[in-house]
């Protein structure tokens, strides 16, 4: 007889946003959930950062036993059924993804690439990077199990292969989960003009023809911008390295700074290999580089603190780079008032992000107020919109969910059908 068991899929949160998303997909007593983060909302700062703040302002969804017990938060949805396998999957490290990690009930395990468990724990080295828990020390990250590409982990009768992809945070993942009827894909954040396009398209046409697809749409959420001549177009990493290499030639007696997203990781490093100037990270990214990759770089400290796993050979002092306007390329992260007036700040997909967060005018107004001239050097992280189209292609998907979009809507499926979900909705297979 066959089974009257059904696979059902929860759109927790990331539906009509960019970001937060949390999506559960369960098969009879057992469910598993990927991604947790939260939203990120800079123009409307929250009192607190306590679950209960997080729930009632909509930053993180109302969940039933995957929060910790001990945290002061009050269920109010419906009764929930009873689970004896619960999991967790991280795609990758950026906050919207994993910010809320240290509010998980301890005694359910998280699974990620060995590669973000490692960033993650490598960028909370001070405590301010993950939502904190109250019940331990403020550097504290709760313990995640690293896997290695294609492993395969069971819960239940439910199993999830973790494929590695290209995204601007290194050991990004996408997710093949099984049941015994369905085969379900999650994209996680990906594109096609990083440094691995191909471990996407293989991760892609390993997904070939699966029964859901729920894929990230973050390029199609905005309406195309109209060509500014004074801005420099940047297509792919590799052209974005280029043109830090292009303007350092160009100006050959100029204090120049840059600062980017810490989880790229491959981007400092190919800025390390690749730059005229010898580049020199602040200490917490040159740990981070040496944990990932085994590469040692010169590196300054730009708080008073030390890192006894960083060679102090390769140290140089704040001061000089202050002094410096051309032998060095170095990571500005704080006090940009002390730069030379004059100088060139090159800013790659750092914080603030872009116009959407208050901080990021107040950002160009004291670079301005200090002579300082800023460059904005960005390349997305996410699938341009013809390339979504070709990884719907290589998927074929019968069944097509667009998530982490403000306009899922644009997302079209020639080979299936297609839903846009509300954000609580449930649906069964």
């Amino acid at each position: 007889m066959a089974s009257k068991a059904k696979t059902t899929v929860t759109f927790h949160s990331g539906i009509l946003t960019i970001g937060g998303t949390i999506i559960e997909v369960a098969y009879k007593d057992a469910h598993i959930f990927f991604d947790f983060g939260s939203e990120y909302h800079p123009e409307t700062p929250l009192p607190d950062e306590n679950l209960q703040t997080l729930v009632d302002h909509r930053w993180v969804p109302e969940m039933s036993g995957i929060y910790d017990a001990r945290l002061n938060y009050s269920y109010q949805g419906e009764t929930p059924q009873e689970f004896k396998e619960t999991a967790v999957f991280l795609s990758h490290a950026h906050l919207d993804h994993s910010k809320i990690i240290n509010y998980l009930d301890p005694s359910i395990p998280l699974y990620t690439l060995a590669e973000t468990k490692a960033i993650l724990e490598e960028l909370n080295r001070d405590g301010d990077f993950l939502t904190p828990s109250p019940f331990a020390e403020k550097n504290f990250v709760r313990e995640m199990i690293g896997l290695k590409p294609r492993d395969v982990i069971q819960v239940g009768e439910i199993s999830v292969e973790i494929w590695p992809v290209d995204h601007d945070a290194f050991g990004a993942s996408a997710l093949l989960i099984r049941t015994p009827e369905q085969l379900i894909t999650y994209t996680g954040d990906l594109r096609l003009h990083g440094y691995h396009p191909e471990i996407t398209e293989a991760f892609a046409k390993a997904a070939f023809q699966t029964d859901l697809l729920m894929m990230e749409g973050v390029s199609i959420s905005f309406p195309e911008r109209e060509e500014n001549p004074e801005e420099i177009k940047v297509l792919s990493e590799k052209d974005l390295i280029q043109r830090v290499v292009d303007v350092e030639l160009e100006n050959p007696k100029r204090q120049i700074t840059f600062n980017g997203y810490p989880a790229n990781v491959e981007r400092f490093l190919q800025l390390v290999e690749h730059s005229p100037r010898t580049v020199v990270l602040e200490a917490n990214q040159a740990s981070l580089l040496q944990e990932i990759f085994g590469k040692q770089v010169p590196y300054y400290y730009a708080k008073d603190k030390i890192n006894p796993d960083l060679n102090p050979e390769l140290e140089v002092s704040y001061q000089t780079l202050l002094a410096d306007d051309e032998k060095y390329l170095w990571q500005a992260v704080a006090d940009f008032e002390q730069l030379q007036a004059g100088g060139l700040y090159l800013h790659l997909d750092a914080q603030p992000l872009g116009d959407f967060d208050p901080a990021y005018a107040v950002f160009l107004a004291l670079l301005a107020d200090h002579e300082i001239e800023f460059l904005r050097l960005a390349v997305s992280g996410h699938a341009f919109p013809a390339d979504l189209k070709q990884i719907i292609a290589w998927i074929q998907p019968k069944l097509l969910v667009p998530i982490h979009t403000l306009k899922p809507e644009k997302l079209e499926n020639p080979y299936g059908e297609r839903i846009l979900p509300t954000r609580g909705q449930k649906i069964v297979l």
